[in-house]
């Protein structure tokens, strides 16, 4: 690997385990924002995430880029649409995490390799490799398994595996040309009214706190919960952009492994041998899709370094 190569994987190595760290982290922050509900919780992180975008764009001089950007209707509604995945995203995460339901949202984070893997024959109609194939099917037995498990459907971790696969599918519709900051401002700002309204709703049916009236330390954890919110996805950008599809397919299943850990170890949620076992064929089938990632891997290339 050439000097100038390795220090754009190192570089980018960094910015991935950055965000997958910062992601998997994201449990014990939320925790923390407590007496605030999950509704009061992702109408803030919403309203502040556009507040850090425009400081960050401002800074990088990138406000020209934006305007440009919002004139183009295809690519303004196309962000709509992500807006409103990324929200059912973190308003099911933010519940799960509220409610001691860290566990389930770990398995999502899980399955969502595999849910790509399940809309890319459905969407975008690709052929599966034989791994890939078992390892969708295997996934398919893990939820069977945990729904006994449970007693009841893991609607949580479902939710949240499609939300943010389908968000994945929405945002590489425009990806080539809405950079990371530009795109996550468009999103906060057809989301604002969401919030709104969610704050005039728990406002008046007394489900949260206000605004500044639970403590100076609550009200910064606030504030900060939309530097939370952009700073990973701007890392995951920047590590996008410097690491082949190999590693950041390996560096994505930090967040969940984290996740797992601090549901078991510091929520100490109840881990029964029934869902033990759900766990252990999902980890099972991410092995069979991280070999078919390597081999693809290798097998580019050498296609690419044949004469």
């Amino acid at each position: 690997m050439a000097p100038r190569e390795h220090d754009t994987t190192r570089s980018g190595l960094l910015f991935g385990f950055g965000a997958y760290l910062i992601w998997g982290m994201l449990p014990l922050y939320f925790l923390l924002l407590a007496p605030a509900g999950p509704f009061e919780i992702v109408a803030w992180r919403i309203i502040w995430s556009l507040g850090f975008c425009a400081i960050a764009l401002t800074a990088t001089r990138g406000w020209a880029r934006l305007w440009a950007l919002v004139r183009r209707r295809r690519i303004l509604f196309t962000l709509a649409g992500a807006g409103i995945l990324i929200f059912i995203n973190w308003q099911t995460y933010v519940y799960a995490t509220s409610s001691g339901q860290v566990v389930e949202a770990a398995l999502g984070y899980f399955i969502n390799p595999i849910v790509l893997v399940f809309l890319g024959v459905i969407v975008l109609r690709e052929r599966l490799r034989p791994l890939q194939w078992a390892a969708v099917g295997i996934s398919i037995v893990a939820v069977v398994v945990l729904t006994i498990a449970y007693g009841a459907f893991p609607w949580i971790a479902l939710t949240l595996a499609f939300s943010f696969g389908l968000y994945g599918f929405v945002k590489k519709q425009v990806g080539g040309e809405v950079d990371a900051l530009s795109g996550l401002t468009i999103e906060s700002a057809w989301l604002v009214p969401v919030a709104v309204v969610e704050l005039i709703v728990v406002g008046t049916t007394g489900g949260g706190v206000v605004f500044g009236t639970a403590g100076a330390g609550n009200t910064v954890l606030l504030v900060l919960a939309g530097v939370i919110t952009a700073v990973p996805l701007l890392l995951f950008a920047s590590a996008a952009r410097r690491l082949p599809l190999v590693y950041m397919g390996l560096l994505q299943y930090l967040t969940p492994i984290i996740q797992f850990i601090i549901g078991v170890a510091v929520e100490h949620e109840q881990m029964e041998p029934a869902r033990w076992v759900g766990f252990i064929v999902i980890w099972g089938a991410l092995v069979l899709l991280t070999i078919d990632l390597l081999r693809a891997s290798r097998g580019s290339r050498r296609a690419f370094t044949r004469p």
